[in-house]
């Protein structure tokens, strides 16, 4: 992946970031999560544009994830809408509770730009996906979906992971058989509270 080498999050950053998603959470607001005098003064990793999701369980089971795969916006600005929208917006969860909240567990996975993957065939396809390591979007007409890295854990098989995902996107789960899909993919920096 060519032009993504952007610079890794330190710690103290990544410290911040997972603070910042926690607040937007704790006090059910994406307002004035950040005094404006003190954005000027962040790092310059933090005002970059990236792509971002912020994932929530709850007893180590999905609780909300929400994410930007583009960068369109500041990463600081990403984490607070997503770290929102993965409380309060995901379709699949009812929104969390003010009680529920402190029994969450918060994790980041900041993305690089993804790239189209070229690929010919099924066999090609299986052959150049690396487990673990890629984020996958698939896209037919209008039907996308993604999945971050993290998601290979529970789908360890590279077919049932392209299947899964088809089924995310709303299409039939061998559809990524036919060859026929537009594959982007991207890797992810993920960091979490201990």
């Amino acid at each position: 992946m060519s032009n993504n080498q952007k610079q890794q999050i330190e710690s103290k950053n990544r410290a911040f970031l997972l603070k910042l998603a926690r607040k937007v959470i704790e006090q059910n607001s994406k307002n004035d999560i950040i005094p404006s005098k003190e954005i000027d003064q962040l790092s310059s990793v933090l005002k970059e544009k990236r792509g971002c999701f912020v994932t929530l369980t709850k007893n180590h089971n999905l609780r909300g994830c929400i994410g930007y795969i583009l960068p369109i916006a500041p990463l600081y600005k990403a984490v607070i809408d997503n770290a929102y929208s993965a409380a309060f917006s995901d379709p699949r969860f009812p929104p969390v509770s003010k009680d529920e909240a402190n029994n969450l567990h918060l994790e980041i996975s900041v993305l690089s730009v993804p790239e189209k993957l070229d690929y010919n065939g099924k066999e090609d396809l299986l052959k150049k996906l690396i487990p673990l390591k890629d984020g996958v979007i698939i896209k037919k007409g209008f039907n996308s979906a993604t999945f971050l890295p993290q998601v290979w854990e529970q789908l360890p098989k590279k077919d049932d992971f392209l299947g899964h995902l088809c089924l995310k996107s709303g299409l039939s789960p061998n559809e990524w058989e036919k060859g026929t899909l537009e594959i982007e993919i991207y890797h992810a920096e993920v960091f979490e509270e201990e």
